[in-house]
């Protein structure tokens, strides 16, 4: 009777035996996959903080090149446009120079061709004449030199260009006209070299 109590109970682990210790231990399915996931959350955490830094810190590096771009490029027009503009004054202060030099040296020739004129006009310069040829000469450097003469009669009378010495009422006429051209007018350019002296027809009242 014995051995069969012992048969029947051999088969049973006893409590508390190895057998529960070393075999299969029955586990929580959703405490597994928590601790699954939160693995996981860790690592793409870590790769998202590290990702966004980056793209954080390489957009903030175009930005600033970006606003260093601007602000170079501006800076470039601006010093162009500085240039341009000092290249137009210095060119038309270069050529206002040029015209008064010239002017200048216009100006003491203007006696000599007043003496022209009046040689002309006395019949003192014969052509083919020495006295002619060196008249002809002073004339043709006093154009070469952009000087230019005006001062007619019956042209209307403008006292921008026009000194009048007199004047003289005129039956027939209906606007200010030169009558006589006592010295006729000089001038380069804009420059006013010499005005002409006129005699000046008027409406008579």
């Amino acid at each position: 009777m014995t051995d069969k109590n012992f048969d029947d109970n051999a088969g049973v682990p006893e409590e508390g035996s190895d057998a529960n210790a070393s075999g299969p231990q029955p586990q929580n399915p959703d405490s597994t996959e928590a601790a699954a996931a939160e693995g996981s959350d860790d690592d793409l955490t870590v790769d998202d903080i590290l990702g966004a830094t980056q793209t954080g810190e390489a957009a903030a590096e175009d930005a600033v090149l970006a606003d260093l771009e601007s602000t170079l490029l501006n800076d470039l027009k601006r010093l162009q446009a500085e240039y341009a503009n000092y290249r137009r004054r210095t060119e038309e202060q270069r050529q206002i120079e040029a015209d008064r030099a010239k002017g200048e040296a216009a100006k003491g020739l203007i006696p000599v061709l007043d003496d022209l004129d009046r040689a002309a006009q006395h019949g003192d310069l014969v052509e083919g004449t020495p006295f002619a040829v060196i008249a002809d000469k002073v004339r043709v450097a006093v154009e070469r030199l952009g000087v230019v003469s005006y001062g007619e009669k019956g042209e209307e009378f403008d006292p921008q260009r026009h000194e009048a010495i007199f004047q003289q009422p005129t039956p027939g006429v209906t606007k200010t006209t030169v009558l006589e051209v006592v010295e006729v007018g000089y001038r380069l350019g804009d420059i006013e070299l010499r005005p002409a002296k006129v005699v000046v027809a008027v409406p008579a009242e």
